[in-house]
């Protein structure tokens, strides 16, 4: 059995950095997916794939891989830029802007 752990990203729809602070261990499938001929949708038999387990930190997810024989592939989290200010909306529109704000 195979899974692998890392710490998610930021969706793309939001700025928030909600649900990217714990690690996940997540398992790979070990069965192809087929199709359903009657009702064409996709599936498995293969249960452990829909097993999501995420941990506070990733020595804790490694052992517990290595408590229960779990081969891990381990990867790095991408971490965001540290130049990126937050900024309000009102600040387009103040007195002290370094460019010109036009249309």
């Amino acid at each position: 059995m195979r899974a692998r752990i890392y710490q998610p990203s930021k969706t793309a729809m939001s700025s928030g950095t909600a649900k990217t602070r714990h690690w996940v261990l997540e398992f790979a499938p070990d069965s192809p997916r087929e199709i359903d001929p009657l009702m064409g949708w996709t599936s498995s038999s293969d249960t452990q794939s829909q097993v999501r387990l995420r941990f506070e930190t990733r020595e804790a997810a490694v052992s517990y891989a290595k408590e229960h024989g779990i081969e891990v592939i381990q990867l790095a989290p991408n971490k965001r830029k540290p130049n990126i200010r937050p900024r309000g909306y009102a600040e387009n529109f103040a007195v002290d802007r370094k460019g010109a704000w036009t249309h």
